[in-house]
């Protein structure tokens, strides 16, 4: 089965994660996936809105962590960053559907969407300090922008979940809803742009965004040199080895 679902309908592109026996942990090919769709969406007028999700009851369990340590990211000309780069500069909207949990960059890649709508049962997660790692995906500099420095703080530092009300709360998402009622929200409101004219969209994105492409991808390079430097790490090394080993980490000497 394919990793990534693509569906075209009504001028909406539908991206989905597809890896539910692996809880949809993110690979290299899914992420190279992803920034295919969104470039092949980029040239296609049919193509007005994107929609990012996953299933009801899980969105994604962030990167897939074998695969992680036998390849890390090795520098920005890599799929992980092709995406990321192709989302924070995507013209159109896109629109997240997040259900169940959200976990690093699965949260992380909510900060370059216009709209997130999630489930009552949505899960987010920041553990990049508890993992021995810093922030990436931007986030150091637009999760300030969009819950407040105060709660920025304390998402990333201590990294532990928070609920759908916590995010709404924070303004990390818009709107909080039954689970089962999610996909076909986010589906309306994709129609509803789509149905919009698409280039007074496209300026009102731009605007509400001026000045923060060059910033984003500096942001997004420096976070990726301290992220790599980090992973080699004693602190990830032993966050690591805790959880393949399923035990409490110690950095009690780091």
């Amino acid at each position: 089965m394919d990793p990534i679902l693509a569906l075209r309908e009504a001028g909406v592109l539908t991206l989905t994660f597809n890896r539910v026996e692996k809880k949809n942990a993110i690979t290299q090919e899914m992420y190279a996936l992803l920034h295919r769709e969104l470039q092949a969406a980029l040239a296609d007028d049919a193509v007005r809105v994107v929609v990012l999700q996953g299933q009801q009851d899980l969105f994604t369990s962030g990167n897939d962590v074998t695969e992680f340590l036998q390849r890390p990211p090795g520098g920005l000309d890599t799929p992980v960053f092709d995406f990321l780069r192709s989302l924070a500069d995507f013209p159109k909207p896109v629109i997240a559907a997040v259900g169940g949990p959200a976990v690093g960059i699965g949260t992380t890649l909510l900060l370059h969407c216009d709209l997130v709508y999630c489930g009552d049962n949505a899960l987010f997660s920041l553990p990049f300090v508890n993992l021995g790692l810093s922030p990436e995906a931007a986030s150091s500099l637009l999760l300030p922008l969009r819950v407040g420095p105060a709660a920025a703080a304390e998402l990333l530092m201590f990294g532990e979940p928070f609920g759908a009300d916590d995010a709404l709360a924070v303004g990390l998402v818009n709107r909080v809803l039954p689970p089962e009622e999610l996909r076909d929200y986010a589906q309306a409101q994709a129609r509803k742009l789509a149905a919009k004219p698409s280039a007074s969209l496209a300026l009102t994105k731009e605007l509400l965004r001026k000045g923060q492409r060059e910033l984003v991808h500096a942001t997004m390079a420096d976070e990726a040199w301290h992220f790599a430097r980090m992973l080699q790490g004693p602190a990830a090394k032993e966050a690591f080895s805790a959880f393949l080993g399923k035990r409490k980490p110690d950095f009690s000497k780091l």
